[in-house]
């Protein structure tokens, strides 16, 4: 059996099952609006680099807690993808649906039948996402009681839920891709009378003023959060340190932001 999949047929099952919402990476669909300054093919290797680093970033947190990572992945044919870029101790699960609210209902549904008493769903965009925050994940899931944990994005989405059961009112009516998500998950815990413990706010990297604040991360020591450790994103900071050292790149990277800052 590959390692990382849960097999229900053993004694210990991790307490916390935790998948990144994962899409393969394909120059010209993959971070495109990282383009300009980036080319396609550079933001498909920044999606590629985001995902090992937050791979990595559960597996942090499993030397911790008793958590189990996975990649809920899609389309059905990126499989291949996953296997040959992302940790061997993640299990892979299929979550190819027409709609994301549909995609995590899914992934959690899979968690909690794989025997986990609690589901995490967490996003690809987020390199540095602090450790810490999965660990206090974790924790408030093991607590007694039903509940969930919602991270909030700079966006107004959400970058993390947790769930002890399944809520599918959750995914309801919701407005994805809009500022709106969050609040508006917040409003259906609301109306099935579920709790939420919420984490502190960080950021998803998917448009140009959000890699600015990576970089600030990374190369600048500028923190987003003073009281939160960010991540390294070991793999993310190499990518960006070789494209850092191309001309082009850095010209590319002013011209944006003076064309952004006129507009």
């Amino acid at each position: 059996m590959r390692s990382g999949v849960v097999d229900t047929n053993k004694a210990t099952v991790a307490t916390c099952g935790v998948a990144i919402m994962a899409k393969g990476s394909v120059p010209g669909h993959s971070k495109t609006r990282l383009v300009p300054p980036l080319t396609f093919e550079q933001a498909a290797q920044c999606n590629t680099a985001f995902l090992r680093d937050v791979g990595d970033n559960i597996l942090a947190a499993a030397a911790e807690r008793s958590i189990a990572g996975y990649i809920a992945y899609g389309p059905a044919e990126a499989r291949p993808f996953f296997q040959d870029n992302l940790p061997r101790e993640m299990a892979l699960i299929e979550a190819c649906y027409p709609s994301l609210g549909e995609c995590l209902d899914h992934t959690i549904t899979q968690l909690l039948e794989r025997g986990h008493s609690a589901a995490v769903v967490i996003n690809a965009d987020s390199p540095t996402l602090p450790t810490s925050l999965l660990l206090e994940t974790a924790d408030v899931l093991a607590g007694p009681g039903d509940r969930a944990v919602l991270g909030p994005a700079l966006d107004g989405g959400y970058y993390l839920l947790g769930v002890k059961a399944q809520h599918r009112r959750l995914f309801q009516s919701i407005a994805w891709s809009t500022e709106h998500v969050a609040q508006q998950t917040l409003e259906r815990a609301a109306e099935v009378n579920l709790p939420v413990h919420v984490l502190p706010t960080w950021y998803d990297v998917d448009e140009i003023a959000t890699f600015k604040l990576l970089l600030g991360e990374l190369f600048e020591g500028k923190s987003f959060a003073p009281a939160l450790s960010s991540a390294r994103a070991h793999h993310t900071r190499a990518l960006i340190q070789s494209l850092l050292e191309s001309p082009d790149f850095k010209n590319r990277l002013t011209l944006n932001a003076f064309g952004r800052a006129a507009e």
